[in-house]
């Protein structure tokens, strides 16, 4: 057996929520097993990269992570894991100084392949068929003090034509309502007061359990330690009026949802195989913002899909402005290996979908201002984090307002509640 500190990991992650959830328990499940983490950039043993293969963009960043680590520790074992691994394990094992490549479904057991490097020079492949999986591997974050990201659901079975996220992650699944009721109150003991509950398709949790996803709100609703609870991107035809009303009386659920929305079009979203139209989109919008007015809504949308004409794009872009929505994430759109939206005709030129992106964003952030000078002069109970920005404190309201005032150590982790600013917002 492995001493206490005789091996030093370090960490990586790439991508969303649900990978900085698996990132934290594997390191956690390491530090039992003898291990001892290091900041990323110290001399280490092992470094763990845990990849996003979401868009090429996100590949590249993987490839470039990948290489720059082997360079600065040619020595360490590198081991690569998460959703690029599992799409590209052949292309990944052949990059030299690698030594271990795990896909999704194996990374529980990240321990045992460690422990069989020590003895063996040479590189390990393990990375099994994710559509044959149906094991939920539960796991949450700890690494920051205030906010814990808890994964609830994985996997997906919407086959959107230009998501791999399926081919990576493999059939959706769930953890049970207790276990994660558990996993929220070990998170509570460790003083940290929100949690983000994450996954691939949130929604669509108890698929495979026979519960449902307002079943668990309730129960959550009742972990004395936990005070704030945020869903994270949800799909709008999974948005079911008895969450949008729970949210609205709840104690501990924010006024905060996450929604993807890909394109304003009806046309787009169609060869997208999404399941709504604008007019459903729409309405769930309303609907929310009906029940909750101050509501933080925020939406996904891809720019320069094939076949998106100028025309489009424009429908696209009026349809986001016309929504009461507070900010855009924006995607440029890239092709993906296996995916139906690959062999498309009309291709968008490069050049058009970043300028596409570009002014997306910057009606985002039009939004964005907006939705934030709307709330001058109202109270907001805000949730400090511990990073000391340039002699300022920040933290978000319960709306993700993100707001900031002079540092003060003793706001660190603590809610407290203030009349909202123009100065105070960190716009």
């Amino acid at each position: 057996m492995i001493n206490k500190n005789d091996k030093k990991v370090a960490f990586y992650t790439l991508g969303c929520k649900l990978n900085y959830a698996e990132t934290s328990n594997i390191a956690r499940i390491l530090n039992e097993g003898g291990y001892q983490k290091v900041n990323f950039q110290d001399n280490a043993d092992f470094y763990v990269i845990n990849t996003c293969a979401v868009t090429g963009n996100a590949e590249k960043k993987c490839r470039n992570i990948i290489r720059q680590t082997i360079r600065r520790s040619p020595t360490a074992k590198i081991i690569i894991m998460g959703c690029f691994s599992q799409l590209a394990h052949e292309e990944i094992k052949n990059i030299e100084g690698v030594s271990l490549v795990l896909g999704n479904s194996e990374k529980s057991d990240i321990i045992k392949y460690m422990q069989e490097l020590d003895n063996d020079t040479n590189s390990l492949v393990s990375c099994n068929d994710i559509l044959k999986i149906d094991e939920f591997y539960p796991s949450y974050s700890s690494g920051d003090r205030t906010r814990a990201f808890l994964k609830i659901q994985d996997g997906c079975d919407y086959y959107c034509s230009y998501c791999t996220v399926p081919l990576a992650r493999g059939h959706s699944r769930s953890g049970r309502i207790e276990d994660i009721v558990n996993s929220a109150i070990e998170i509570g003991k460790k003083g940290i007061k929100e949690i983000v509950l994450t996954g691939v398709n949130i929604g669509d949790f108890g698929k495979n359990t026979g519960e449902k996803f307002i079943e668990l709100l309730r129960k959550l609703e009742d972990v004395k330690a936990i005070e704030r609870y945020r869903i994270s991107s949800i799909e709008p035809n999974l948005i079911t009026e008895e969450i949008i009303n729970h949210t609205a009386i709840s104690r501990k659920f924010l006024p905060h949802f996450h929604i993807p929305l890909q394109s304003g079009t009806d046309k787009i979203l169609k060869a997208m195989k999404r399941r709504y139209d604008t007019k459903f989109f729409s309405e769930k919008v309303s609907l929310i913002k009906k029940q909750i007015s101050d509501c933080c809504i925020a939406v996904d949308v891809i720019a320069g899909f094939p076949g998106e004409t100028e025309k489009d794009f424009e429908e696209t872009y009026n349809f986001i402005n016309s929504l009461d929505i507070s900010y855009v994430h924006v995607f440029t759109y890239s092709e993906r290996a296996n995916t139906l939206a690959t062999d498309f005709e009309n291709k968008v030129s490069i050049s058009e979908r970043h300028k596409r992106t570009k002014a997306l964003l910057e009606l985002s952030e039009i939004k964005k201002k907006e939705f934030y000078l709307q709330h001058i002069g109202q109270s907001a109970k805000v949730l400090f984090e511990s990073e000391n920005e340039n002699g300022f404190i920040g933290g978000f309201s319960e709306n993700y307002i993100r707001i900031k005032v002079p540092y003060t150590h003793e706001f660190v982790n603590k809610i407290l509640e203030l009349t909202i600013k123009e100065e105070n917002l960190d716009l």
